[in-house]
């Protein structure tokens, strides 16, 4: 109570006298401030019982006035005096060493609102970096200490400062030489050499240095020319005798000091003060998006940034429960790293685990953020940590398990941060991860080249239907991802060479159509190696389903795209016989509902892959290898088989096959085109292609259908049920492959 009257008095005081000019009132709190370090006996009485903070304040006002009143960029008789004797380093000194108590919390509070509130460029100048980068050095030493606030506020005003002038981040990046005079090399480096390497150039802040406690100290004989030769002693005496020993350092592993800015935004992300934490990582954030080369080199080879994302991300990845419901993965809100503030008791839609998914999918997007903004070698230096560190060390293991339970979880959590990644080199990584990264066409000899690629493919077609689905909604939002390795590892690099096609001579009569409105040459049905199970017996008597494909020639020149696209989509529409089909007798639930979707969809795909520089037109035959063995691919394949097995299948698994065939449908290459849906393809003996696969299956259907009396009513009954538009119910005599 007593020092707030001292000080209420005190600025009576100078309210009431006259007015000195702005240098002598600045030298007036400054020596205000140097007095009580000369004069005090009692260096335990806290900084709050004295007026050091109001002196401090005066003099931040005072720099200030002085700023608005001159031009910009000039500096004023104050300023220079705040330069000229040091003062910055000064008040590191006191509040290194906290003296008197939460003095370090003044020295952070003022450097803090300097840097801040002074609009002119402070940091190039070596008596403000040299002493903001030991002030640095002191902040995350200890967690959750009481200058904690204090010192991210520091951290990040110093952050924003490097963000508007990147190139001053290389006074921040510490001389290898300091940090061999720290071990004990004796130091030869003159004054003058130290201020032409300032820029890289900081002391250890462990020990006395002349500088520290003499020239460092601002109390040079300039200053104190007035001051009587005992209360000299007394002053020299008084700062000699201040504790300047480290507090105990948090427990960080730290490789070398070369970064101390990022050194100490590390250490409190780890604070238990949600708030300071993520206030460092946006210091940090800043921090790796500065184009300076140096900086990021430094960044990722000489500081801990890459362990400590890798490492949390894997600890908070092994803290999930062993099973979570997938459903509940999926569903879970969307996260944004800086906004984790969820609390379980008022979470009505609470499961166990919520919390821990959500703490390791918003740390997953602050990774993925960081990536995104930063440099471009850091990015990718980041990035491969990432992959190497917690996809192979730690996913991996998990996603080629063979409990079905540890799959299931481990596959949903890798859709969801397939989903959720946006930064284009996490992506690729991630891509590599999954996928491998081979662009070579695939052998079956060879399809377990990549073992993660081949065993989620496998998963595709696994016994347990959820384990499918799962796989196959993850591969369908990897189509969906802007990254054209994704398509060329799974299909485009089996495709390249068009040896699915059969190159025949085009004779006259081939632009005839057969009778049945087949197209000349083509190879029949029941001569097809694929359909040798459609034995002449079980062969439909009326064959209408196929006639009535639209006639088409052989070569189907693509100059008026309209016409080729009516002609191909009726091949596909006439496929499946009227008596099979339900469509026409529910209003508004035919193809034609789907058309804008497909349309908004395809224009969509078509901007993210122009990017990719894909040709307009499928590779000319004479320069393809048709001679070599074609193989769709392991992904096609399964997707192939699923396709074939649809009858008998489960509905929910059916349309997911259909899913993700339908995007790959709608990438613009001329080949996926050409293959997946051109049915006027000659395909060579042994292939397959997506028109056959539907063709046999369509085949079967026929053969069962005769074998369901009242089908049609039946299979009404079933659309509107799936529609919603009836109530569920037994459905009596109905074969269980519906």
């Amino acid at each position: 109570m007593f020092s707030k009257f001292t000080s209420i008095l005190q600025h009576a005081v100078e309210a009431l006298a006259p007015s000195l000019p702005l240098q002598e009132d600045f030298v007036y709190h400054w020596k205000a401030i140097t007095h009580y370090y000369i004069e005090t006996s009692d260096d335990k009485a806290p900084v709050t019982d004295t007026n050091i903070p109001s002196h401090l304040e005066q003099m931040l006002d005072i720099l200030v006035q002085e700023e608005n009143e001159r031009e910009s960029g000039e500096t004023g008789p104050c300023m220079e005096y705040l330069l000229h004797h040091k003062i910055l380093e000064t008040l590191y000194t006191l509040g290194k060493a906290d003296c008197p108590p939460g003095m370090k919390q003044q020295v952070l509070i003022f450097y803090t609102k300097l840097l801040g509130r002074i609009r002119q460029p402070l940091l190039p100048h070596i008596n403000v970096h040299r002493p903001v980068q030991k002030l640095i050095r002191l902040c995350g030493e200890v967690l959750a200490t009481p200058t904690e606030n204090e010192e991210i506020q520091f951290l990040c005003i110093v952050c924003a400062k490097l963000k508007q002038d990147p190139y001053l981040v290389n006074f921040f990046l510490e001389n290898k030489m300091k940090s061999l005079a720290s071990k004990g090399v004796p130091s030869v480096i003159s004054e003058d050499t130290l201020k032409g390497q300032d820029s890289l150039s900081t002391d250890t802040g462990q020990s006395h240095h002349p500088e520290e406690l003499s020239g460092a100290t601002g109390m040079e004989q300039t200053e104190l020319e007035d001051e009587p030769p005992h209360q000299l002693d007394h002053l020299s005496t008084s700062l000699d005798n201040l504790s300047v020993t480290s507090l105990p350092e948090a427990s960080v592993v730290r490789p070398n000091q070369d970064y101390n800015l990022v050194n100490s935004l590390l250490n409190l992300t780890r604070s238990p003060d949600g708030r300071i934490a993520v206030k460092a990582c946006e210091g940090l954030m800043l921090l790796v998006s500065l184009p300076e080369p140096a900086a990021a080199k430094c960044l990722t080879q000489s500081t801990c940034l890459c362990e400590l994302l890798t490492d949390r991300l894997a600890s908070l990845y092994k803290a999930l429960p062993q099973s979570v419901d997938p459903l509940d993965i999926e569903t879970v809100e969307a996260i944004n790293w800086g906004l984790d503030s969820y609390s379980h008791k008022e979470d009505a839609s609470a499961f166990p685990g919520k919390r821990a998914l959500i703490s390791f999918l918003s740390w997953f997007d602050y990774c993925d953020q960081l990536i995104k903004e930063a440099q471009k070698t850091a990015a990718v230096a980041l990035a491969k940590a990432v992959h190497e560190r917690f996809f192979i060390g730690v996913m991996e293991p998990q996603l080629m398990q063979t409990s079905e339970m540890g799959i299931l979880t481990s596959t949903a959590l890798l859709h969801r941060i397939v989903r959720q990644v946006t930064s284009d080199v996490l992506l690729q990584e991630m891509v590599f991860f999954i996928l491998g990264e081979q662009r070579e066409p695939e052998t079956v000899a060879e399809i377990s080249r990549h073992p993660l690629r081949h065993r989620l493919i496998e998963h595709c077609d696994h016994i347990s239907d959820e384990i499918s689905i799962m796989t196959l909604r993850m591969f369908e939002h990897l189509l969906q991802k802007p990254n054209e390795h994704i398509l060329y590892n799974l299909v485009l690099r089996n495709l390249e060479e068009r040896n699915y096609t059969e190159c025949k001579p085009l004779c006259p009569e081939d632009k005839d159509v057969v009778e049945n409105g087949l197209i000349a040459g083509a190879v029949d049905l029941e001569e097809d190696p694929l359909f040798t199970d459609i034995s002449p017996e079980n062969t439909l008597p009326n064959q209408e389903w196929l006639s009535s494909s639209p006639p088409a020639t052989p070569d189907h020149p693509k100059n008026d795209g309209k016409t080729e696209v009516h002609k191909i989509v009726n091949s596909f529409l006439c496929l499946v016989p009227d008596d099979a089909k339900s469509s026409y007798h529910v209003e508004g639930t035919g193809y034609d509902t789907y058309l804008r979707d497909a349309h908004r969809q395809f224009r969509d795909y078509c901007a993210i892959c122009l990017r990719w520089e894909w040709p307009g037109s499928p590779k000319a035959l004479e320069k393809c290898n048709l001679e070599a063995a074609f193989f769709e691919g392991h992904f096609l394949k399964v997707l192939f088989d699923r396709m074939g097995r649809i009858l008998d299948q489960p509905y929910d698994v059916n349309l997911q096959v259909t899913s993700v065939l339908s995007r790959l449908s709608l990438f613009p290459h001329p080949h996926i085109h050409e293959y997946l849906l051109d049915p006027y393809v000659n395909l060579a003996p042994g292939c397959r292609s997506l028109f056959s696969v539907i063709v046999r299956v369509v085949g079967d259907l026929m053969l069962r259908i005769q074998r369901i009396q009242d089908f049609t009513p039946k299979l009404l009954l079933v659309r509107k049920r799936l529609l919603g538009l009836e109530p569920e119910g037994p459905l009596q005599a109905l074969p269980s492959c519906w």
